[in-house]
């Protein structure tokens, strides 16, 4: 065993040195990890503030789109509660403006009817109801239009519901819808 005075007293300032350091990584490991907690807290808080963010306005858009709705409910309701003496024709004007009205509120939320009668079906825009046979149509057009279909610029925002012609089978001659 080493008795030298000095090797003792080297050996304890080693000692005190690295204690001195441990000290020291554990005062940055706590700050290290209080600053992660804290980072870890604000992103929760920024997360609820943005998901309470979208919902208000997510409400604030219907709130509106329901606002620019009432004017055409109202034209309906007139219409309805419209006395015996009006006449169909006065109905039927009325009712085309209402219609022109919800039109011009779709397209003002970039919502455009399609014009799919005579057009060559294409699925991923048309569902096909059922298909007829009209020797006088091209192959694959669309026949008859149950239900209008709606696009937002390039996406079908709803396909529309065709009749489609089959010349494939050897059905009668004329259209059979």
């Amino acid at each position: 065993m080493n008795m030298d005075p000095d090797s003792t007293a080297s050996e304890d300032d080693v000692a005190k040195a690295l204690h001195g350091e441990l000290e020291s990584l554990k005062a940055d490991l706590a700050g290290q990890k209080d600053r992660s907690l804290r980072l870890a807290a604000d992103f929760d808080s920024f997360r609820k503030r943005t998901a309470q963010e979208t919902d208000r306005r997510a409400a604030e858009q219907k709130e509106a789109f329901i606002r620019e709705l009432l004017p055409v409910i109202d034209n309906l309701e007139r219409a309805l509660a419209s006395d015996e003496s009006t006449s169909p024709q006065q109905l039927r004007a009325g009712v085309q403006i209402t219609l022109q009205q919800l039109n011009q509120l779709l397209r003002h939320h970039g919502i455009e009817s399609e014009d799919s009668l005579g057009q060559p079906f294409d699925p991923h825009r048309h569902d096909a109801l059922r298909v007829g046979h009209d020797a006088s149509k091209p192959d694959h057009t669309i026949l008859e239009v149950s239900q209008r279909g709606y696009r937002r610029g390039n996406e079908v925002f709803r396909p529309a519901k065709v009749v489609v012609n089959d010349l494939s089978d050897a059905g009668p001659t004329g259209y059979e819808a």
